[in-house]
């Protein structure tokens, strides 16, 4: 079975973005980036929710276009409005059992890009599999979270930890939901 993954960058306060969504600060070149960036061979799918996909608005994207090539595009809103094709799905009801779904068919692993209220509906449904977070040298004080909302406890295996000269540490959870009551 196919994993989603929750790869994202977050400010060493565990935010994913400034508070009007803007990525500012986030450092988006050096090794930690490449290896991002090579690490989209090992999906197939991407899934964003209405105000990440609308983020690349600002930079051309028109709604119905892939944000990332090479990747098959699942957008979680029910206020967007567009066609969907094949690259593109615009997933407005029941998107919960398309995902799980998809989960099972053969293929790559999932890649959950954001945002924080798609990732709590996700992580309460058990749909993330593992988290990978790229946690930045700064800190924020306030903004969007990581988890949109507060969701049912769940336990985070910690598999790997890497540190970058430029100071970011990338963090690989696998999550654990069963007998979370006797670890947390």
């Amino acid at each position: 079975m196919r994993k989603i993954i929750y790869y994202i960058a977050i400010s060493a306060d565990g935010y994913i973005a400034r508070k009007d969504g803007s990525i500012s600060g986030f450092l988006m070149e050096g090794e930690h980036a490449d290896e991002f960036m090579a690490s989209m061979q090992s999906f197939d799918y991407v899934i964003m929710g209405t105000k990440t996909y609308e983020f690349g608005f600002q930079y051309g994207l028109k709604p119905g276009e892939p944000a990332y090539q090479g990747l098959k595009h699942l957008v979680v809103s029910r206020s967007l409005k567009f066609e969907s094709n094949d690259q593109v799905k615009l997933l407005d009801t029941d998107a919960e059992s398309y995902i799980r779904e998809l989960k099972t068919k053969p293929g790559k692993n999932i890649w959950l890009c954001g945002g924080g209220k798609l990732a709590s509906t996700m992580l309460n449904n058990r749909l993330i599999d593992e988290i990978y977070l790229k946690v930045n040298p700064f800190i924020i004080g306030d903004g969007i979270r990581l988890f949109d909302y507060p969701s049912k406890p769940v336990h985070a295996q910690l598999l790997d930890t890497k540190s970058y000269s430029n100071g970011v540490i990338l963090q690989k959870y696998k999550l654990e939901y069963n007998n979370v009551g006797n670890r947390l």
